[in-house]
């Protein structure tokens, strides 16, 4: 089967940076992939090559087995912006009806207008719209074409927590309709919700790349949480691997790669404990893991 995208040995040079370093990574049909990585890591640079916008300095791009910039691969594609630049003076029905006539078999303006949950907004003047509105729109606008894969670059910024995990029902929704998705999130919680893939880029090169779970794995320090009727004082864990220590209204939290030793000198001292919690990393500890270690070998000891 022909992969959704596919880099190989993918550079992009500006001027004498270096935003990509031979990206190799393929995405395959019916998955969602969430990009994850700090700001400036390359996420956009990737995916503006993965979509024609960008050329790559050097390697080899495919877009549904076409060049990106060729027609047939960008009809089958929609891509939500964080800002489309969509005129103010226009109403959302125009909007999308304009879009809809890019696009040689595009969905029903009412079929766009309902999945997109802007029913009472088809009158309304683009410049009107709320910043979550905004969102729907530019969701709207994404799935003119009835697309076979879709580009989404945060696209809950500005939701509130009941539409972000309406929006989530919608991809859910489109997956299960055989569609692609490749996310970029700020929103670990989305990441780890949505995607069957996580991909993590840092400097410009894929640093790990598995599901949330894998990524989590990678991480070896447990989240120790428990309540105590008396103040814990840090002391007690002197000479143990302890890390991010926090006492708040009687809950203690800690990170350590050994709990059981943790436990054993909590009950040694006889420490009166309740609500005890052992969990693993969850995925933004590991995001921060991941690329503190790849600073860690850039730069070297001191």
């Amino acid at each position: 089967m022909t992969p959704v995208v596919e880099m190989k040995g993918v550079t992009k040079l500006f001027g004498e940076t270096r935003a990509l370093s031979g990206i190799d990574f393929r995405i395959e049909p019916g998955e969602v992939v969430a990009l994850l990585g700090p700001n400036g890591a390359g996420k956009s640079t990737a995916i503006a090559i993965m979509l024609g916008l960008r050329k790559a300095s050097s390697g080899e791009v495919r877009l549904l087995g076409r060049r990106p910039e060729h027609l047939s691969a960008r009809s089958r594609v929609g891509v939500m912006l964080q800002e489309s630049g969509v005129p103010d003076e226009l109403r959302v029905r125009e909007v999308i009806d304009l879009f809809r006539s890019y696009y040689p078999r595009p969905l029903p303006t009412g079929e766009i207008v309902a999945r997109a949950g802007l029913e009472d907004k088809g009158r309304s003047l683009v410049g009107s719209l709320s910043g979550g509105q905004r969102q729907r729109l530019y969701y709207a606008l994404a799935i003119c074409g009835d697309p076979e894969v879709l580009f989404l670059d945060e696209p809950t910024v500005g939701l509130d927590v009941e539409a972000r995990r309406s929006f989530w029902e919608q991809v859910r929704g489109s997956v299960e309709a055989g569609r692609t998705v490749v996310l970029t999130t700020h929103y670990l919680e989305e990441a780890e919700a949505l995607a069957d893939r996580v991909v993590v880029i840092d400097r410009g090169r894929v640093v790990a790349e598995g599901t949330a779970a894998a990524i989590k794995a990678r991480v070896g320090r447990k989240r120790v949480r428990f309540a105590t009727p008396h103040r814990v004082e840090p002391a007690l864990f002197d000479g143990l691997p302890v890390e991010g220590l926090s006492a708040q209204d009687g809950v203690t939290t800690l990170l350590t790669p050994r709990p059981e030793e943790i436990l054993r000198r909590l009950f040694e001292a006889g420490t009166d404990v309740s609500d005890l919690e052992v969990v693993g990393a969850d995925l933004e500890e590991a995001f921060l893991e991941i690329t503190r270690e790849r600073r860690d070998e850039k730069e070297g000891p001191l």
